[in-house]
């Protein structure tokens, strides 16, 4: 679908705009408590970067309203001016401080997570309100549990393999995702494993991330915006096919 020039610069201007506000966002965040000592050494776990210096990270500012312009090109592309911008937009630079938290922190805090979820809810039945589309909320309440039920499994199986914060994330981009349509979800969902498996495979190669405990919320965020971007031409494919 091809979407009016002036549509999609504006999704991106407003996107690139809250995105300038993402170190504030993050230095906003209450610390977490301290870890108790490792079994059974009793020494203290490795201090994590407080998210105030995460915060004050030279550049931080402009490289994340740059993603966040990049995720708002995308979101323009495709979903033009509709009411799901409602929501989409203000999930953007939330998702970015995000990504930005978890890659040096390998935390994904409830503090931010919790009233996003009350976000995404209250703005998902704002939009389903206005257009009267029933449809489109009763997959978003799908989605929910499809990737919410998904990553919980997961994580009570091999809570080692994967933090809470995964799961609790999983639910907000299950209802993002599942409101725009199932290809968007299913394949925003398959994106984030496989960039999670194939990308952290490669970063730990690397030496760039541990690959027992790399944070996992970048990639799932980076497949939910694949979802978007191609999520219902390749479900149509793999249908029609």
């Amino acid at each position: 679908m091809t979407q009016a020039p002036a549509s999609l610069f504006l999704v991106m201007a407003a996107c690139c705009a809250l995105g300038l506000l993402v170190p504030e966002l993050v230095r906003r965040v209450p610390e977490p408590p301290p870890e108790p000592p490792a079994e059974p050494t009793g020494e203290p776990p490795a201090a994590k970067e407080t998210y105030a210096a995460v915060a004050a990270r030279p550049g931080l500012a402009a490289k994340a309203a740059l993603a966040a312009a990049l995720a708002g090109a995308v979101i323009g592309a495709v979903v033009g001016a509709h009411w799901p911008l409602l929501y989409l937009v203000p999930l953007v630079p939330i998702c970015v401080a995000l990504a930005v938290i978890d890659w040096r922190t390998s935390l994904l805090p409830t503090r931010v997570i919790a009233p996003t979820y009350v976000l995404t809810v209250g703005l998902v039945l704002v939009v389903a309100a206005v257009t009267g589309d029933v449809d489109d909320l009763v997959r978003a309440g799908w989605g929910w549990l499809i990737a919410g039920g998904s990553f919980l499994l997961l994580w009570f199986v091999h809570p080692a393999g994967l933090g809470y914060g995964d799961v609790r994330l999983s639910g907000i981009l299950g209802i993002a995702l599942g409101h725009l349509g199932w290809g968007e979800l299913l394949v925003g969902l398959y994106a984030g494993f496989l960039l999670g498996g194939l990308g952290g495979g490669l970063l730990a190669l690397l030496r760039v991330v541990d690959r027992r405990a790399f944070p996992f919320g970048p990639f799932m965020l980076v497949g939910a915006l694949a979802g978007i971007a191609v999520g219902e031409p390749v479900l149509r494919s793999l249908v029609e096919g």
